[in-house]
C-alpha cells in the first residue's frame, strides 16, 4: 500500500513512525558509530517517493530539535551516500539539503559529492536542494554555486543554473550576476536552462523591471532575444499566475529594453 493509499490520520502516524525510528538509530550511532541503520535504509531506498520524501523532512526536523545528534546524523548521512542504491543517496542529498537551508557548510560536501554521481535521480536532487537552500540560505549557497559556473562539465553548468532559480523568483538581483556568467555558454542545454530561468524569474511579482534593467547590460544581444520572447511567452503560460498580462509586459519591455 503506498503513502497516498493511506487514509489522512494514517498517514500522519506513518510520518511520526518514521521520524521516531530515524531518531531512534541516529541516537545510537551517537552513542555507537557502527550502529546498524535497518529501519533508516528501508525508509531511504522505499520506492514510494513520499516515503521518501518523509524520511528526508524526518532528518530535517531531528537535525533541529536534537542539536546534541547533529553530528551522529551527518556520520549516518555520510555512510548512506556510499550505498549502492540511487534511492539512498538521492534521499541522503534531500535530507542534506534540509539541513543546509540554515546550516549549508556542515552539509556542503554531500552536494561537490552529488553532482558527480552517476544517477540522474541523484543529481536532479541536487538541482532540488539548491533550490530550496538557496531561498531560504541564499549567501552560503550562491557564493558556493559560483565556482561551478564554468565547470567544464556542461550538465554541473546547466544543474547550478536551474537550481538557483527558486532564490531569483523573490530576489533576481542575487542570482542575476550569476546567470549573467553564462550569457556566452555555447552548450545548448545550458543556454536553454539560462533562457528558461529568465523566463521563470521575470513574471514574479516586482522582477520584471529588474531583470529588463540587468538584461540591458548583457553583451549577448541573440541570447537576450530569446530570452526576451520567452518572457513575453511566460506571462501568457502562466497567466493565472503573472502579476502582468502579457500585453502590460510586452508595452513594459517595448518602453524600458534598450536594444
Amino acid at each position: 500500500m503506498s503513502f497516498y493509499d493511506l487514509s489522512k490520520d494514517d498517514r500522519a502516524a506513518l510520518v511520526e513512525q518514521i521520524k521516531a525510528h530515524i531518531a531512534a538509530e541516529v541516537k545510537k550511532v551517537q552513542i555507537k558509530a557502527s550502529s546498524p541503520l535497518s529501519k533508516t535504509v528501508n525508509y531511504f531506498s522505499d520506492e514510494d517517493t513520499y516515503i521518501r520524501k518523509s524520511a528526508y523532512l524526518s532528518v530535517g526536523r531531528i537535525y533541529i530539535e536534537h542539536k546534541e545528534w547533529q553530528p551522529a546524523i551527518i556520520s549516518v548521512l555520510k555512510r548512506l551516500l556510499k550505498q549502492e542504491s540511487a534511492h539512498i543517496r538521492q534521499t541522503v542529498i534531500n535530507a542534506a539539503g534540509e539541513i543546509g537551508k540554515q546550516d549549508f557548510e556542515t552539509v556542503q560536501s554531500f552536494f561537490e559529492i552529488g553532482l558527480f554521481d552517476d544517477h540522474h535521480s541523484v543529481r536532479n536532487a541536487v538541482i532540488g536542494s539548491v533550490k530550496k537552500m538557496s531561498e531560504k540560505n541564499p549567501v552560503p549557497v550562491l557564493n558556493w554555486s559560483k565556482q561551478y559556473l564554468y565547470h567544464p562539465d556542461k550538465e554541473i553548468r546547466r544543474e547550478i543554473c536551474h537550481g538557483i532559480e527558486l532564490r531569483g523568483r523573490t530576489h533576481p538581483q542575487d542570482i542575476l550576476p550569476l546567470l549573467k556568467e553564462l550569457q556566452h555558454d555555447t552548450t545548448a542545454r545550458v543556454r536553454s536552462t539560462l533562457v528558461h530561468v529568465i523566463g521563470q524569474i521575470a513574471y514574479k511579482k516586482g522582477c520584471l523591471k529588474t531583470v529588463i534593467a540587468d538584461l540591458n547590460t548583457w553583451e549577448n544581444k541573440a541570447l537576450v532575444k530569446d530570452a526576451i520572447d520567452e518572457i513575453i511567452d511566460v506571462h501568457h503560460r502562466y497567466r493565472n499566475f503573472a502579476v502582468l498580462t502579457q500585453e502590460e509586459a510586452i508595452e513594459y519591455i517595448r518602453k524600458y529594453y534598450k536594444k
